[in-house]
């Protein structure tokens, strides 16, 4: 099963490519759009931190539009690579921990569930790249929630969370991201499982693929 969000990507990339070639004729590169991502996501973590959630959540939507401009700047100007694609996903692990970092010191959720979510993003994305880093797995991008259906519910919980603050609206969120994270990955190692396993009983050589993330 893949990710809901992960199913439109082809039509995403073609939608967004357009303003990859805007980002171009600015003289903007794939990288450096990746590296604003990464320090827009220092500043979202401030920004919860001090408990301005809403900030937050405008801070974690920037974060999220130079995520999309820097892949569409890679596709509108070819210079998509390996190494993009390691820093694209490490960066987003770094955003990962600046994000529920800011959530944690908030005060708004207790730090063993901060620890709990964010221990569970970060397996589910290790299972995927150790899958494909064996060369027989083209794609590990399945389980029931991606990274960005993750970020969603995290956003709901910090606007909802100034509102209801007596319901730690936000501290329940966070606990439903744990929880999809590390089913996330317990699918994401079944469907490794049975990829390799259904491929040492394959007479055929395994396809080589790229990087992971």
């Amino acid at each position: 099963m893949m990710p809901a969000l992960a199913r439109v990507r082809q039509a995403y990339e073609q939608i967004t490519l357009p303003l990859g070639r805007i980002c171009m004729r600015m003289g903007l590169t794939a990288n450096m759009l990746t590296y604003l991502s990464l320090a827009l996501s220092i500043l979202a973590g401030y920004l919860i931190a001090q408990a301005l959630f809403w900030w937050g959540v405008v801070g974690i939507l920037l974060v999220g539009l130079a995520d999309v401009l820097d892949g569409a700047t890679a596709r509108a100007a070819r210079t998509a690579g390996p190494y993009g694609t390691v820093l694209d996903h490490v960066t987003d692990r770094y955003a990962e921990f600046f994000i529920l970092g800011g959530v944690m010191l908030s005060g708004a959720v207790a730090p063993i569930w901060v620890l709990f979510a964010l221990f569970g993003m970060i397996m589910a994305s290790y299972v995927r790249a150790r899958a494909e880093s064996t060369g027989m797995i083209a794609s590990c991008n399945v389980g029931f929630a991606g990274r960005q259906e993750k970020l969603a519910l995290l956003i709901l919980g910090l606007l909802a969370q100034p509102l209801l603050p007596q319901i730690r609206i936000l501290e329940w969120a966070v606990i439903a991201v744990g929880i999809a994270s590390h089913i996330t990955a317990a699918q994401r190692l079944d469907y490794t499982r049975r990829k390799l396993t259904a491929a040492d009983a394959s007479p055929d050589p395994p396809t080589k693929s790229g990087l992971a993330g």
